[in-house]
C-alpha cells in the first residue's frame, strides 16, 4: 500500500513539474478591470503583445470594467491558480477599492502578485471653456458654485476618487463626485461639456488634452514632465501627498505556482524594456521599475499602509 502511495505521489509531482515547466500550452487571458483606452488597458496590451512573442503562445487582453475595478479582479481572484488567468492589478483595485468594498477580496491573501508594470500620473483636466487655468482659479470656481462643483472619474474608488475627495477636504469644497467605468468615458464627457473635470490618468487624458479639448491643470508625477513642462505638479503646489502614480502590476489567483510566478516575473520585467516597450511608456508618461515578485508583494504592503488611512478617511461610508 505505502509503494503503492509513494508511486502515485511521484507521479503526481511528475505530472506538476511538467505542467509548470511546460507553461503556457494554450492562451492566457489578461483580465483588465476597467475599460479600454486607459492607462491599466495600455499596459496590458503592451505585454500582453510582448508575451505573445516570448512564448510563442496567445495572449488575450479582456476588459471587465466596474466598482473601482473591483468587478474584473473578483473574476480573477475566483479562477483556477493555474496561470492561465492574469489580471491587471493596481493601487486603484488593489490597495485602495478594497477600503470601499470590504466583502469583495482580500487584496494580499486572494492573489498571488507577480510584476510590477508602473503607471502614469493623475491628471486634472477641466472644459477648457470654464474659467478655469490653474489651481488657484479651480478652487475659485469650485468654491462659487452654489450646490458644489462635479467632478468624474475612472470609478468609485479609483485613485481620481481618492485624490478628489481629499482635495475637497483639504480646500474645505464641495466637489460632487460621478464615477464612470473608465478614464475614456470621463475625458469624452469633460470634453463635450456634460463634465466641468475631471481626474483619472494622464494616459487617459493626454489625446484630449494635445486636441485642446481638455485643460490641462496639475499632474500627480514628482516632477514636471517632459512631454507637458508648463503644467505644475501638485507638490510645487503645495500638495506634497498627492505626489504618486496610478501604477499597475499583474497578479493572479492565489496559489499559482512559483515557477510559473518566477516566469512570468522574468518574462514581464524583460518585456517591458524592450525598444518598443520603452517607446510606447515614455510616449504614455509611463514610468516601470523592475522588481522581483517578493520586492512587488513588499511594495503593495508599502502601498496599502500608505493609502488605505486615506481611503478610509474619504470615502464614502
Amino acid at each position: 500500500m505505502k509503494n503503492i502511495l509513494f508511486i502515485f505521489l511521484l507521479f503526481a509531482h511528475s505530472v506538476f513539474a511538467q505542467n509548470t515547466t511546460n507553461w503556457p500550452t494554450k492562451p492566457v487571458r489578461i483580465i483588465v478591470p476597467y475599460a479600454a483606452a486607459g492607462g491599466s488597458d495600455t499596459l496590458a496590451r503592451i505585454i500582453a503583445e510582448q508575451l505573445s512573442k516570448k512564448f510563442n503562445q496567445t495572449f488575450i487582453v479582456e476588459n471587465k470594467p466596474g466598482a473601482g475595478g473591483t468587478i474584473g479582479s473578483d473574476f480573477a481572484a475566483k479562477s483556477p491558480p493555474d496561470g492561465y488567468t492574469l489580471v491587471i492589478s493596481g493601487v486603484g483595485s488593489h490597495v485602495i477599492a478594497p477600503f470601499q468594498y470590504p466583502n469583495k477580496y482580500d487584496p494580499v491573501k486572494d492573489f498571488t502578485h507577480i510584476a510590477y508594470l508602473g503607471g502614469p500620473p493623475l491628471a486634472l483636466v477641466v472644459n477648457p471653456s470654464l474659467p478655469i487655468n490653474d489651481l488657484k482659479s479651480f478652487v475659485s470656481y469650485a468654491k462659487a458654485q452654489p450646490n458644489g462643483m462635479v467632478y468624474g472619474s475612472p470609478g468609485i474608488g479609483t485613485h481620481g476618487n481618492i485624490i478628489g475627495q481629499y482635495f475637497s477636504e483639504m480646500n474645505n469644497l464641495s466637489l460632487v463626485h460621478v464615477g464612470y467605468k473608465g478614464g475614456g468615458s470621463v475625458v469624452n464627457d469633460i470634453a463635450g461639456g456634460q463634465l466641468p473635470a475631471g481626474i483619472m490618468t494622464l494616459t487617459s487624458a493626454k489625446p484630449l488634452v494635445l486636441a485642446n479639448k481638455l485643460r490641462l491643470i496639475a499632474v500627480t508625477s514628482s516632477k514636471r514632465l517632459a512631454n507637458f513642462p508648463n503644467t505644475p505638479t501638485f507638490e510645487e503646489l503645495g500638495y506634497s501627498k498627492f505626489t504618486s502614480t496610478t501604477w499597475f502590476s499583474v497578479s493572479a489567483p492565489a496559489g499559482v505556482p512559483t515557477p510559473i510566478v518566477e516566469k512570468l516575473n522574468l518574462a514581464i520585467n524583460q518585456s517591458m524594456q524592450t525598444p518598443a516597450a520603452k517607446e510606447k511608456l515614455e510616449f504614455d508618461d509611463l514610468e516601470f521599475i523592475p522588481m522581483s515578485s517578493k520586492e512587488f508583494n513588499k511594495y503593495v504592503q508599502t502601498e496599502i499602509s500608505t493609502w488605505g488611512p486615506i481611503a478610509l478617511k474619504v470615502l464614502p461610508k
